[in-house]
């Protein structure tokens, strides 16, 4: 049977830049098992495959695969889903800003579809989950040997590492300059010894120095359990990465808003913008956004 898929790549403006992404709109009667080898055979960070909805008043159902597993959300995918049914008419537009609500494995996932000058120009969701704090990180040497750092490379002040989970668990890992951000390797045998059992074995290697004036700051990302060496632009990190900023923001209740630069040392520069809303001290929303351009379309031969 034939199944139709596009490609977008997603938190850019441009072609071969952010995150690259495959979608199939229409992927009923497609098994797990064939859409875990379909997800192998394309070799991007995520491949998503779009079901209708189980429950009446969402728009779609999307499971959302990476070479190597299924996972229950991921920010990129949700967003460039969103931008692909927009953009080949599979959801109606209605305004600047139209709301969407996909199932994904966490639960419902708000998406906001923006039209701009004439055109769908990104998409901006809200995380399903709230971050939530993870259990005390390995010790701080361990952390620097599985990035092939030294540990001075890594800031151990109220910047230290942490985990946060928006519904996907990730080590946050600041880092004191953007050259150790740029020398950052993972060493498969130490992470394997290290990360692989522990509650977020993805490690989010952050700096506060960006290469781009307008950015908050610089990231990677880098996911060996997902069979993701490392990801262009990781929207549920960065939705569990309010969870991180936020307490060590002091400018009090209302909007909190960075620009986070990702994959600029994999020659894919991306941009990710993350708002977070705050009440008496407590998060109560956060939110990830940011543009999407088509690259290409096809169809797929899957076998019976």
């Amino acid at each position: 049977m034939r199944y139709r898929f596009y490609t977008t790549d997603v938190f850019t403006d441009r072609v071969f830049g952010g995150n690259p992404l495959v979608v199939f709109p229409d992927a009923g009667g497609l098994a797990t098992e064939t859409m875990q080898r379909i997800a192998g055979e394309f070799g991007v960070s995520e491949t998503v495959f779009v079901f209708p909805p189980e429950q009446a008043g969402h728009t779609r159902r999307l499971r959302i695969f990476t070479p190597g597993t299924e996972l229950p959300f991921a920010g990129h995918p949700t967003i460039g889903t969103a931008y692909v049914l927009a953009r080949t008419g599979h959801i109606a537009l209605r305004g600047d800003a139209t709301r969407v609500i996909f199932e994904e494995g966490v639960g419902p996932v708000p998406v906001s579809i923006l039209w701009k000058q004439g055109t769908v120009a990104g998409a901006r969701m809200t995380a399903p989950q709230l971050p939530i704090l993870g259990p005390a990180p390995p010790p701080l040497s361990a952390i620097a040997h599985v990035l092939s750092l030294d540990p001075h490379d890594l800031r151990a002040d109220d910047y230290r590492p942490e985990a946060v989970s928006c519904g996907v668990p990730f080590l946050f890992v600041p880092l004191r300059g953007r050259d150790a951000l740029r020398r950052a390797r993972i060493d498969p045998a130490r992470w394997d010894h290290v990360m692989r059992s522990w509650w977020a074995p993805s490690i989010y290697a952050l700096c506060f120095l960006p290469d781009g004036a307008e950015a908050s700051l610089s990231a990677r990302m880098f996911a060996p359990g997902l069979g993701v060496v490392e990801d262009p632009a990781t929207g549920a990190a960065v939705s569990a990465l309010a969870g991180y900023l936020a307490p060590r923001d002091r400018s009090g209740d209302g909007k909190l808003q960075w620009r986070i630069e990702q994959g600029v040392d994999m020659g894919r520069p991306s941009r990710l913008d993350l708002e977070a809303e705050r009440s008496a001290d407590a998060l109560v929303e956060v939110r990830v956004g940011g543009a999407a351009v088509m690259v290409s379309s096809g169809e797929m031969e899957v076998p019976g």
